[in-house]
């Protein structure tokens, strides 16, 4: 079985739930972890760890889990009416869509606050879990994804020029990519140095998702994506601001930063097979 089916089952198994009289509350923080996604987040955190410290895999599942669960809570806040207002995410209604708002900004504050409760169970030393929760927090809150979220919603509109769009796209989605690797690495107990290089490695492999998302809004269709495409047409993207010839370019420039770098040979192998299914 592959990391990614193994995944899959163990998120199905540990749907997070809570026992009340609410009379969909249950289903509502179901419904977008069912809804798939390519679970990208969660796999790079456990490939690491299967490729390091293979016996360690399953105590993972909880941390890649928790992962997810952050990811998946910032994709329904994003689809907001307060920000993107997307009527369909993962080729399902979007869940102020299928519910209401007030639902929506509950579950996704729910999935937040349950990623660092799996982290705090995670069957690690006291060490490992510290290391764990401190990246995801910093990655995924005011030194990530948030300041990334509010530079984006702020400068809707307004053009940004290269340095600060890559600033925009390194904080809102680079830097969880980079964490997910990073603490794969805390996981197996990976020298300091180690850990730089699998994190510095993320943060460019991560932009250069970001790159290929903002392609693939341009160029693909809503059928293949799940949700609404060309939505970016007013929002500071590389092809808006770079063309779509050059976004390509700047992407490959990128993945060829990555492979400069001096990170463990079969890891290296790994990751540019996972870049070549999903960038």
């Amino acid at each position: 079985m592959s990391v990614l089916e193994d995944f899959e089952g163990f998120l199905l198994a540990n749907l997070p739930k809570i026992k009340s009289f609410h009379p969909f509350f249950n289903e509502a923080l179901a419904k977008m972890l069912r809804a798939g996604g390519k679970h990208f987040r969660a796999q790079l955190l456990l490939g690491v760890v299967k490729l390091k410290k293979p016996k360690l895999t399953q105590k993972a599942m909880k941390a890649a889990l928790a992962v997810e669960f952050i990811h998946t809570y910032s994709l329904i806040h994003d689809d907001l009416p307060a920000m993107d207002n997307a009527n369909f995410r993962r080729g399902e209604a979007t869940l102020h869509k299928a519910y209401d708002e007030t639902t929506a900004i509950l579950v996704g504050d729910a999935l937040n606050t349950e990623a660092f409760l799996l982290l705090s169970e995670a069957e690690f030393s006291d060490s490992v879990r510290i290391k764990l929760i401190k990246t995801l927090a910093f990655n995924a809150g005011i030194n990530g994804m948030i300041i990334g979220q509010a530079i984006d919603c702020f400068f809707e509109g307004k053009r940004l020029d290269l340095s600060q769009l890559k600033f925009l796209h390194i904080h809102k989605t680079a830097r969880l990519i980079a964490a997910s690797l990073q603490m794969g690495a805390e996981i197996c107990e990976l020298t300091d140095k180690e850990i730089e290089k699998i994190y510095e490695f993320g943060l460019k492999m991560g932009l250069a998702f970001q790159i290929n998302d903002d392609i693939k809004d341009a160029t693909a269709s809503e059928k293949e994506l799940g949700k609404p495409t060309n939505k970016d047409t007013h929002k500071n993207s590389f092809v808006n601001l770079l063309g779509l010839n050059e976004a390509i370019k700047a992407k490959e420039n990128l993945l060829k930063e990555c492979e400069s770098l001096d990170i463990d040979e079969n890891l290296a192998s790994w990751l540019k097979e996972l870049i070549k299914k999903y960038i």
